[in-house]
């Protein structure tokens, strides 16, 4: 008979991998981006607001305005124009830029730091041929990981695909990151509004050269948490990197099998014996039932517990209301040596004074008789000095007590 088991799916299907690459750019670089900067023959003086932007203005980008300073670091050309932000966001703010047509590739995000430094940060996704994916189900819930860049990987895409391309930008994701931006308050930098996640994610822009290595920088932060949008533009997407149906067609009425390579490993745990010769166990296993029976009649019966002296809680408060032993001379700050473990111990009981402590027992050596020779008599209240002879931190002590002394 088996019982709970664990499963481990390796699957040769492409990986979705997010870009997100941020830089710092001054005022003057953003111009041709930020339509409150164009010259006001070509934005009519008018102010982006939240309810109409980008509606009801003229984008109609100025011939003067094509090319940007970044053009070559965020690969800015024809196809691919510069983005135009409504306006320059306030310290602690952002705001957005996609497209509302299919196309473009990339959302982008402008943010202003408490130092008013603009950082302009652009997002894309792309399918890697490089990866496979692994998922692995069990009692505890399940978690999708992909495996990434190893050249000993047999099931990466790239092996069943070798003409899948490496880097190529998938505008569908813009669709669904577009939704996950605006719904994140990342775009409220247009009315002011200085939300949360504006403000985390401006408080993460580096300030040096050098990354802080205790702290995430912006474009770490936007890729794990444009994470979940990957997941959400795979859901009924082919197993491929690209449509393998009619191009009339955009999506399926009905959902279709696809084929991909995989490999499937289950791991089942066992509840009883799988064996004949396993059913000995069952002899323990009877015994130890009987035995549980027998103590639960028992204390039944007797009406009462026993307590467990030796339960950690019971032997600390022990040890603590224990007068000292001479058993243990030289482990005082140094810690108990290999004869110190050989010690025999009994729990005593002062009955004038109604009180249980531990007592060790004199005449006792190792390899000598186990059996203790006489109770070794310690007083409650007399002062103790032996403890400390022998310690190994003895020396230092008196040392560092005689130097305080000499000070005094």
């Amino acid at each position: 008979m088996t019982g709970l088991g664990e499963y481990y799916l390796r699957a040769s299907v492409p990986s979705p991998t997010i870009n997100v690459l941020c830089a710092n750019v001054s005022e003057d670089d953003l111009k041709p981006m930020v339509y409150e900067l164009w010259p006001s023959t070509d934005n009519n003086g008018t102010i982006p607001n939240s309810t109409t932007w980008p509606n009801g203005f003229n984008l109609a980008m100025p011939s003067s305005l094509t090319k940007t300073p970044v053009d070559d670091l965020f690969g800015f050309d024809d196809i691919n124009v510069h983005p135009i932000f409504p306006k320059l966001p306030l310290p602690y703010n952002t705001v957005l830029n996609f497209s509302s047509t299919w196309g473009p590739n990339a959302i982008y995000l402008l943010a202003t730091s408490e130092s008013m430094t603009y950082t302009m940060c652009s997002m894309r996704v792309a399918l890697s041929p490089n990866c496979s994916t692994e998922y692995h189900a069990s009692m505890s819930g399940g978690s999708l990981n992909t495996h990434c860049d190893d050249p000993n990987d047999g099931l990466a895409y790239g092996r069943s695909q070798p003409l899948a391309p490496n880097g190529k930008w998938y505008p569908d994701w813009v669709d669904v990151a577009s939704e996950w931006a605006i719904a994140i308050s990342l775009g409220d930098g247009i009315n002011d509004s200085a939300s949360s996640n504006a403000r985390l994610l401006t408080q993460l822009i580096p300030t040096t050269p050098a990354l802080d290595p205790s702290l995430p920088s912006i474009s770490e932060a936007l890729a794990v948490l444009a994470g979940n949008t990957i997941l959400l533009s795979a859901i009924d997407s082919p197993f491929i990197h690209y449509w393998n149906y009619s191009t009339t067609v955009n999506t399926l009425e009905q959902p279709q099998y696809q084929a991909f390579n995989a490999t499937l490993k289950t791991q089942n745990y066992a509840s009883g014996g799988t064996q004949p010769w396993q059913g000995i166990f069952y002899i323990v296993l009877a015994l130890v039932f009987i035995t549980n029976v027998c103590c639960l009649l028992y204390f039944g019966f007797s009406g009462s517990l026993v307590t467990d002296f030796i339960e950690p809680q019971n032997l600390f408060s022990l040890s603590l209301n224990s007068p000292p032993s001479a058993a243990l001379e030289g482990s005082c700050g140094g810690g108990p040596e290999r004869e110190h473990f050989q010690v025999p111990w009994t729990i005593e009981l002062d009955k004038e004074r109604e009180h249980l402590y531990i007592e060790s027992r004199e005449g006792w050596a190792p390899g000598k008789s186990s059996r203790p020779v006489h109770k070794h008599q310690r007083s409650w209240s007399g002062r103790t000095d032996y403890e400390m002879e022998g310690s190994p931190v003895v020396r230092m002590y008196s040392k560092l007590n005689k130097k305080r002394t000499s000070l005094l």
